[in-house]
């Protein structure tokens, strides 16, 4: 695999800011930080995993 240089990254965000523009950049920068922050809180322990409802319990519930 080859190696990713200066040049490369710069292309890459320059392609992010022509496609999302200047405003909408820091906010995918920052939702991007959390969700890479909770995945490693996640993998080592610190967080525990959010609990995932299943469909048969949420019409259940609805039903009661």
């Amino acid at each position: 695999m080859p190696n990713i240089g200066p040049i490369e990254i710069f292309l890459v965000l320059l392609v992010a800011l022509i496609v999302f523009g200047p405003k909408k950049l820091p906010e995918l920068g920052k939702s991007l930080g959390r969700g890479i922050s909770e995945f490693r809180g996640t993998i080592s322990g610190e967080h525990p995993a959010p609990e995932v409802e299943s469909a048969e319990t949420k019409t259940a519930d609805t039903h009661a």
